[in-house]
């Protein structure tokens, strides 16, 4: 093998590399296409309630059909902290990145709760 990536740093250079090569493009052209769409046009309202639904269908799913270290925590729990989660979501006017935090968040509490943390 090469030793300029056995250095330590010489494979995040490749893999930084690689990241920027695959996506940089992808970020300009989208810059460069979503330029002219209007914030309240109807294609930005489609791409924003589809963003929605899929969060909204993926956090339905960690909820009732958990995998992993989430499938320990009981459902009471869990919809605590969906329902928490909407809560939040409707108070910061309907801002989906505080209600998914505040979601993980209030589940996280909750948790450490229950494990006698606090």
């Amino acid at each position: 093998m090469n030793a300029a990536l056995q250095d330590g740093y010489g494979g995040y250079l490749v893999l930084s590399a690689i990241v920027l090569l695959a996506h940089e493009p992808w970020r300009w052209l989208g810059f460069a296409l979503g330029r002219n769409i209007k914030a309240d046009g109807e294609v930005f309202l489609w791409v924003r309630a589809v963003a929605t639904a899929l969060v909204s269908g993926m956090v339905t799913k960690l909820v009732l059909l958990p995998a992993g270290t989430l499938a320990s925590v009981p459902l009471a729990v869990r919809g605590a902290a969906l329902v928490g989660g909407i809560a939040i979501y409707t108070a910061t006017r309907r801002s989906l990145a505080f209600g998914v935090g505040g979601g993980s968040a209030i589940l996280a509490l909750i948790e450490w709760l229950r494990a006698g943390v606090w």
